[in-house]
C-alpha cells in the first residue's frame, strides 16, 4: 500500500500492469543506454515471471522482440490454468450452493484474475458474465476501472473512450462521489493523450483535493500534469488563482523536480531561469509515456505562452534586450519570433533595420465599436427593405 500525502492514510498502489507499460516505453527511448535497457528488460521480466504474467509475457515479448522463454511460458501458463480452475470451483459451488451475491462475487473474481494477467478478451466475457448478476451501479463501475486500467496498460485509447463513456453513464444512475472523483483523473488523462490540454487540465486541477485514482499514478504525477498543461491553457490571473496559490499544489510541489522553478519563473517573468527549468522539464515530458507523443508541440506552445507575455509589457523592445531576458542568443529569439509570427500565434513584427520588436496589441474598444458599426449599417438595410414593402402595399 502507499500513503497519502495528503492525508497519511493507505492507498492502492500502482496497477503492475501500469508500471510494467512504463518500463516497458522507456526501454524503447532512444537516449538510454544498452545497460540501462538491459535492467528495464530485466525488470519487466523478473516481476511478469514473479506474477506468473502468461499473456502479458506473451504480448511484451512480441512487441519489444525478445525471444520468449519456453519453458517459463509453459510454467505460468500451467499456473494460470490451476488458478483459473480454482476459481471455477468456487463459480460451481456457489451456482449450486449460495446465493446470487455469491455466485456474483465468484465470477467477479475470475474476470479480475484474467484481466489481472493479461488475457483482455477471455476477462471482457468474464466481465459480462459478472456485470449479469451485479446490481447497482457502483459494483459495475468497479469492472469498469478494472478493464479500464488493462486498456491503458495496452494503450488501447479507443477501448478507453468506450469505457470512460460507460461509466458516465452508471455516473448518472447512481455514482457515488469517490466513485466520481476517480473518473475524473481516468477521464483527464484520456483528454491528455488526446491532445485536449484544457478540459484535461480543467479535470486535472478539480481532482487535487478529493484525488483517489492512485492504481492510476501518483498524487505527485496528478500534480505534475496539472501544472504541465495549466501552464499552456490559463490565463495569468486564473493560474495564479487555481495554480500558483494552490494549497494542494503547494503541499507537494517542491518535491517534484524542476516543477516550482518551472512554474514561478515563468508566472514572475524571470524568464532565463524559467528557459533552464522548462529544458529539464522537457526531458521529463520526454520519458512520459502519455506526454512523449505532443512534445514538440507542447514546446511550441509554452514557447508561445512565454513570448506573448514578455511582449504584452511592450509597445516596442530590441532584440538584443528580448534576447538577453531568455538567456539565449538573437539570431535564436529572431528565428523563433518571426515563426511564430507568420504563423500568427504572436501580434507582433520584427524591424530588421533597427533590431526592433513592435507589438500590435489588439484593440478590443475599437474592434468593438466597428462591430456595432456593422451591425448598424446591417440593421438599416433591413429597415430600409421592410420600408419599401410597406410602401408598396
Amino acid at each position: 500500500m502507499v500513503l497519502d500525502p495528503m492525508t497519511g492514510e493507505e492507498q492502492e498502489p500502482q496497477d503492475l500492469r501500469i508500471v510494467i507499460a512504463h518500463k516497458r516505453f522507456l526501454y524503447t527511448s532512444q537516449s538510454l543506454s544498452d545497460k540501462e535497457k538491459g535492467r528495464l528488460q530485466k525488470e519487466i521480466l523478473d516481476t511478469i515471471l514473479a506474477e506468473n504474467l502468461a499473456p502479458l509475457y506473451e504480448h511484451i515479448c512480441q512487441e519489444a522482440g525478445w525471444s520468449p522463454d519456453g519453458s517459463q511460458l509453459q510454467r505460468m501458463q500451467s499456473a494460470n490454468q490451476t488458478k483459473l480452475q480454482e476459481l471455477e470451483g468456487k463459480i460451481t459451488d456457489a451456482e449450486e450452493n449460495l446465493g446470487d451475491t455469491e455466485v456474483k462475487e465468484a465470477l467477479t473474481a475470475k474476470a479480475d484474475y484474467l484481466c489481472r494477467i493479461g488475457s483482455r478478451k477471455a476477462a471482457e466475457e468474464a466481465y459480462k458474465k459478472a456485470e449479469a448478476k451485479t446490481a447497482g451501479s457502483g459494483p459495475k463501475m468497479d469492472m469498469v476501472f478494472s478493464t479500464l486500467k488493462s486498456d491503458i496498460a495496452f494503450g488501447d485509447w479507443h477501448a478507453v473512450k468506450q469505457q470512460i463513456d460507460k461509466a458516465k453513464k452508471l455516473c448518472d444512475e447512481g455514482g457515488d462521489w469517490e466513485r466520481k472523483n476517480r473518473l475524473k483523473v481516468y477521464e483527464a488523462l484520456f483528454l491528455m493523450v488526446t491532445r485536449d490540454f484544457k478540459k484535461a487540465g480543467e479535470l486535472f486541477l478539480d481532482s487535487t483535493a478529493t484525488f483517489g485514482a492512485t492504481e492510476l499514478m501518483s498524487y505527485e504525477t496528478l500534480i505534475f500534469y496539472s501544472v504541465v498543461t495549466s501552464v499552456i491553457t490559463l490565463d495569468r490571473v486564473n493560474l495564479k488563482k487555481k495554480v500558483v496559490d494552490a494549497p494542494e499544489i503547494l503541499t507537494v510541489i517542491d518535491s517534484i523536480p524542476n516543477l516550482t522553478s518551472f512554474l514561478n519563473s515563468l508566472y514572475d517573468c524571470h524568464y532565463g531561469s524559467f528557459f533552464k527549468a522548462f529544458s529539464q522539464i522537457i526531458d521529463q515530458i520526454d520519458a512520459d509515456p502519455y506526454l512523449h507523443p505532443h512534445l514538440r508541440y507542447y514546446v511550441r506552445e509554452v514557447r508561445v505562452v512565454a513570448y506573448s507575455q514578455f511582449l504584452d509589457s511592450y509597445k516596442s523592445v530590441t532584440l538584443e534586450s528580448m534576447a538577453q531576458s531568455f538567456g539565449v542568443s538573437i539570431a535564436f529569439i529572431d528565428n523563433e519570433l518571426a515563426d511564430f509570427i507568420v504563423s500568427g500565434r504572436l501580434t507582433a513584427k520584427i524591424d530588421k533595420v533597427a533590431g526592433v520588436v513592435e507589438t500590435n496589441r489588439p484593440d478590443a474598444k475599437n474592434a468593438q465599436y466597428q462591430q456595432t458599426i456593422r451591425h448598424g449599417d446591417l440593421l438599416l438595410n433591413r429597415l430600409q427593405r421592410l420600408a419599401k414593402v410597406v410602401d408598396l402595399e
